[in-house]
């Protein structure tokens, strides 16, 4: 099976300079917790999780400038792990769990075209398995060692 028959079509995205109240508005209407972030030709530069929103941005209060002046190009994730259409499912679950990320945004021609994560994998019984180890990779943690 490809990706194609298991990603997100019609994501939106916003733009580098678009404010972190339109992001996490935008959130909360379509429900998700992730919106691409991509220039004019629809081209992905990075993303902002709704982890990214508390996180990345609260986080910048503490640095002088406050989070209402903050843009999805201030606290986006880049350097992202992209899947093709055409790329096999297995292979794209072996990339969620190589990279420990729960999301892959799915480009052609450089252009975003939908997402796959890794709920979408899991809803398909065959690929449960999949699934399953990718999400043991990205919660994968060491161990503390305990010093007395």
């Amino acid at each position: 099976m490809q990706v194609k028959d298991l990603m997100t079509t019609g994501i939106s995205c916003v733009e580098e300079k678009a404010p972190l109240s339109q992001i996490a508005r935008q959130m909360r209407q379509e429900d998700v917790g992730v919106i691409p972030v991509c220039n004019d030709k629809g081209e992905v530069l990075g993303i902002v999780t709704d982890r990214d929103l508390v996180i990345r941005a609260l986080a910048r209060e503490g640095d002088g400038k406050p989070s209402a002046e903050l843009k999805a190009g201030d606290i986006m994730s880049t350097g992202l792990v992209c899947a093709s259409p055409e790329m096999n499912t297995h292979h794209a679950a072996l990339l969620l769990a190589k990279y420990q990320v729960r999301r892959l945004p799915v480009t052609k021609n450089g252009r975003l075209v939908g997402m796959l994560s890794m709920a979408d994998i899991a809803r398909r019984p065959v690929f449960i398995d999949e699934a399953g180890d990718a999400l043991s990779s990205i919660c994968a943690v060491s161990a503390p060692t305990l010093q007395s």
